[in-house]
């Protein structure tokens, strides 16, 4: 069972996080922010990840925290999940279409974290959610997961169609580069170690 459990309670946030790997796209995520629950749905579902999420935050400064310390989560659980990385394909991109949006995305699961974030997002909010936020969200992921993530626009305006199709380009990459591949018997890497 490819699974993982992860607990953070700070100051400013209560998190609880269940994540599958092997799962079937079910979810229930509650986190108080609305675009980022329709978010990470979509990621849950298009990855077919079972994702359980419950968390708290000091929505009343602003966003901020919670959708960081959700990133970081989501991070440690994936981290977690893969466990010793053995057998996997390691690598995942998936280039997705959301109407006139096009995103790619492209995974390594190298142990190494790096964010290339190139969306331009022209609008700052998306009902009440900044848009900044986002790429906060994936730098937080990616920090916490030890994952390389490049989310490139090919080309798109819409900022609520271009966020979205980041995050599903995002969930079938991931769902690629976590798949156990029988062919492989080891860690994927020339140096035997991830």
């Amino acid at each position: 069972m490819r699974t993982a459990k992860i607990e953070r309670t700070t100051k400013e946030t209560e998190i609880s996080l269940r994540l599958k790997l092997d799962g079937s796209g079910k979810h229930r995520i509650d986190t108080g922010v609305a675009f980022l629950d329709h978010m990470l749905s979509l990621f849950a579902q298009h990855g077919v990840f079972d994702l359980n999420l419950r968390a708290k935050g000091d929505l009343k400064v602003d966003n901020h925290h919670l959708v960081e310390d959700v990133g970081i989560c989501l991070g440690q659980a994936i981290k977690q999940a893969v466990g010793d990385k053995r057998g996997l394909v390691r690598y995942g991109s998936a280039c997705l279409p959301m109407d006139e949006a096009l995103v790619l995305a492209a995974v390594d699961l190298s142990g190494r974290s790096y964010l290339t974030f190139d969306l331009q997002l022209r609008r700052k909010k998306v009902g009440t959610f900044d848009t900044e936020l986002v790429e906060e969200f994936f730098r937080a992921v990616t920090n916490s997961g030890g994952l390389t993530l490049h989310l490139r626009q090919l080309s798109g305006r819409n900022t609520h169609h271009l966020i979205e199709a980041a995050f599903k380009a995002f969930a079938r990459a991931l769902d690629q580069a976590t798949t156990v591949d029988k062919r492989i018997s080891g860690i994927p890497s020339t140096k035997g170690k991830l």
